[in-house]
Parts: C-alpha cells; sequence; structure tokens
C-alpha cells in the first residue's frame, strides 16, 4: 500500500508536467492531478477537493486570499508603465548610456532594462512584451543570431531581481513573508552576494554565447524570425518622470521594511499606482482602459499559481507525503541543503516558483524553524533555490517568450536555460556558504 501510494504522487507529478508540456492549463492540469493523489492514497475524495478545511480548494482559495492584492495592485502599476510609454523611454535612455554599435553593449543594456523593469515591479509578462520589440531592430542592425536574445531578458527578470535583491516587489520575495513573518528585505547580505554572483556569472556567459555565435558566423536571418512591424510611441514620458514610480516603489518598501510596516508591499504599490495615474495622465488613451486591463491581466496569473499550491496542499495532505517529507528532511549535511532540495524540486514540478514557495514553505517552513533555522535565511535560499528549475519547458515566461519572439525549444531554450539555472545554481550556492559562515 505504501509503494501505491508514492507511486500516485509521482503518476500525478508526471501528468502535471505532462500536460502543461502539452499546452493544457495547470487550471485544468492540477485538479486532475490531485483526483490521482486522492484515490491512490485513499483518502476521502469531496473532504480532500472541495472540503471547507485542508482541501485542494481551501488551498486555492487560500493563496489568492493572501495574495491577490499584490498581482492586481501590480498588474495596473505594469500596464501604466507599458501604455504610458515609460517602458520604452527607460529603455531609449539606457541605450543612449551603452550605444547600439557593438552587440555586447546592447546585450547589456538589455539586462539592465530588464532588470529595472523587474525590480520596479513591473510583470515579467509585460517586460518581455516590451523588450522584444525593442530589441528585434537593434539585432538586425547589428546582424547578430535572434537566438541570444533570451539570454538576458531571461537573466534580468529571472535571477537576481526576482529573488534575490534586497526590497525587490516580486511574488517570489512576497510568498515567503506570509508564511515566515519575514520583511521584503530579509537577509539583506544574502541577496547581495547572491545578486552579486549571479550578475557576475549572466554578463560572462553573455560574453561567451555571444563569441561563440560570431565565430560560427550566425546571422539575424538564421533563425527565420518574422520581421512584423511593432507599435512603438513617438510621445514618451521623460526619462526622470518615467523611472518615478519605479523609485518611489523600491524606496516605500525599504523605509517600511525597516519600520516594520506590515504589508508595505501592498502599501508601496498602492502608492507607485496613483503616482503613475497622475504623471501618465497625459500619455495614456483612457484611465478606465489601463486600470480595467491591469486588473483583468491580474486574474490568470494569480490562479494558474494558486492552482500549483492547491495541487501541492493534496500532495501535503497525503499519507504517501509522509515518506517523501523524511526523504527530505533527512538529507545529509546542512538543513539548508534539504530546504533547497524541495524548493527547486517544486519549481521544476509546477514550473512555478512562487508556487513552489507555497507548497514548501507549507509543509516544510514550520520543521526548518523547529530546526533553529533564522527566519531571513530560510526567506531567501527557499527563494533563490525555488527558480532554479522553473525555467523549464512548460513554464509560463518560456512559451510566452516564444510566441512573441518567433523562437522555438529547439533553437531557442538552451541558452536561456543554462543562463537562468546557471547563474541561480552559483547564487545559491555562494548564499548557503554564507548564511553558514555568519548566520
Amino acid at each position: 500500500m505504501e509503494i501505491i501510494q508514492i507511486i500516485g504522487i509521482l503518476l500525478a507529478i508526471a501528468l502535471v508536467i505532462y500536460g502543461s508540456v502539452k499546452g493544457f492549463s495547470i487550471l485544468v492540469v492540477a485538479p486532475l492531478a490531485a483526483i490521482v493523489v486522492i484515490v491512490t492514497n485513499q483518502i476521502d475524495f469531496f473532504s480532500t477537493l472541495i472540503g471547507k478545511e485542508n482541501s485542494y480548494m481551501t488551498g486555492l482559495t487560500g493563496f489568492v486570499i493572501k495574495f491577490f492584492a499584490v498581482f492586481l495592485l501590480g498588474s495596473i502599476l505594469a500596464q501604466y508603465i507599458d501604455k504610458s510609454g515609460a517602458a520604452q523611454s527607460i529603455a531609449k535612455k539606457i541605450l543612449q548610456v551603452t550605444g547600439t554599435e557593438k552587440p555586447y553593449p546592447v546585450l547589456v543594456a538589455l539586462l539592465v532594462i530588464t532588470a529595472i523593469l523587474t525590480y520596479g515591479g513591473v510583470s515579467l509578462f509585460v517586460v518581455v512584451f516590451v523588450l522584444i520589440p525593442l530589441a528585434k531592430p537593434l539585432f538586425k542592425q547589428l546582424n547578430i543570431a535572434w537566438n541570444l536574445v533570451p539570454i538576458p531578458i531571461q537573466l534580468g527578470l529571472g535571477t537576481f531581481t526576482m529573488t534575490m535583491l534586497p526590497a525587490t516587489p516580486s511574488i517570489q520575495n512576497v510568498v515567503p513573508t506570509a508564511y515566515l513573518g519575514t520583511a521584503l528585505t530579509a537577509a539583506p547580505l544574502l541577496g547581495i552576494v547572491g545578486a552579486v554572483v549571479a550578475l557576475a556569472f549572466g554578463l560572462w556567459y553573455m560574453k561567451f554565447t555571444l563569441n561563440k555565435s560570431l565565430v560560427k558566423g550566425e546571422t539575424f536571418a538564421d533563425f527565420n524570425v518574422n520581421d512584423t512591424k511593432e507599435d512603438v510611441k513617438s510621445d514618451l514620458p521623460s526619462f526622470f518622470i518615467s523611472i518615478l514610480p519605479i523609485f518611489l516603489l523600491i524606496v516605500t518598501i525599504l523605509i517600511g521594511s525597516a519600520l516594520k510596516v506590515p504589508n508595505i508591499i501592498i502599501s508601496g504599490l498602492a502608492v507607485s499606482v496613483i503616482v503613475s495615474a497622475v504623471l501618465f495622465n497625459n500619455y495614456i488613451p483612457s484611465q478606465k482602459a489601463v486600470i480595467n486591463e491591469g486588473a483583468s491581466g491580474s486574474i490568470m496569473p494569480v490562479f494558474l499559481t494558486s492552482s500549483a499550491v492547491a495541487f501541492g496542499v493534496v500532495i501535503t495532505l497525503a499519507p504517501g507525503f509522509t515518506y517523501i517529507s523524511e526523504f527530505i528532511l533527512n538529507i545529509p549535511g546542512d538543513p539548508l541543503i534539504s530546504l533547497s532540495v524541495a524548493s527547486a524540486a517544486f519549481g521544476a514540478i509546477t514550473g512555478s516558483s512562487s508556487g513552489a514557495l507555497g507548497i514548501v514553505l507549507e509543509a516544510f517552513g514550520q520543521n526548518y524553524l523547529d530546526m533553529g533555522l533564522n527566519p531571513d535565511v530560510i526567506h531567501r535560499v527557499s527563494a533563490i533555490a525555488s527558480s532554479i528549475l522553473t525555467i523549464m519547458p512548460h513554464n509560463g515566461a518560456v512559451l510566452t517568450f516564444f510566441a512573441l519572439s518567433g523562437l522555438t525549444h529547439k533553437n531557442g531554450f538552451k541558452y536561456q536555460f543554462v543562463a537562468v539555472t546557471g547563474a541561480n545554481v552559483l547564487a545559491l550556492i555562494a548564499v548557503i556558504i554564507t548564511a553558514i559562515i555568519f548566520y
């Protein structure tokens, strides 16, 4: 019976991965996989699936209740930054500094632009929508291989600004605060160490792959990019006005975290949205349209993530999970290693680092606190580890990137996987070593 229970959980996990790769929404796949766990582990069907306590539905709704405001305000802010042309204005200014005559500075500029936007709370999906049209003419002008474009953009949105830099408003940095009572600036030393390592690797890897591509003689046209005409705004806000809401968001979070203001991320996002509404009023066609589109755009992301968390809740309720839990918690070495393994594994399974954090911290958070680990360390290590293997073939950000860039898994996946995974793995190693020494 124990074997059947464990096999059932593994089959359910395989179903989630297979269904996602085949293009089925996790909104559909997650409850089906949960049913596989329920049946094979012989737990009560309806109470586990739709019960009012400890069920798939309470896991889903619990996550929505905790984080919907963050998704909503973040999505509206992203719309203001996008529709006003603020993102274009920021990009234009940075490209003026780096120049557009040489390939490597252009790649660095794309990385910097992405990092500024994501650190400023702009949704990664919006960043991709902005950066692809910006990058395409530059790559064509320089005649460099188009399949290099995922490297700077994915590094900018999937590594140090997502899980490492103190005060980053990313949902991956917000989720641990709800389970551990930590601040968005948790373990700043660890975050900065990880960010430096990740950025150093990213800059080196971009240079390495660019040189390799140039030696091979690869060109822009080698990757069959559809040369479509993109919409580019001509009337843009100044760089100062464009960057101001982002600057205010980060400053609000830093000050609020230092003063231990509860839910500072919501306050920070609200301030930035209000300031954006005032500053960008003359640059957007309709306030109502921007707000409505932002609100609508928040629905799908929050439910996709909460579905992954809900599936994880069902797994943790299954008798078979006891054996998996014991295996994870008894991994030899420092407890931070087993925490990292659990976070990375669930990140790969769900294709969502925020979903993985919800699962892992719900299931194991108290265990690690009972071991005497510093909550801030748990926060930072689990966040970084959760992002190591999320850039999988079935990840939503990967699929969106391919749809917008015209690249495929065959010609565009390898570079971004190595870039993001390599940066996050090296950062995690450096962070664990630093945590063991200083915490």
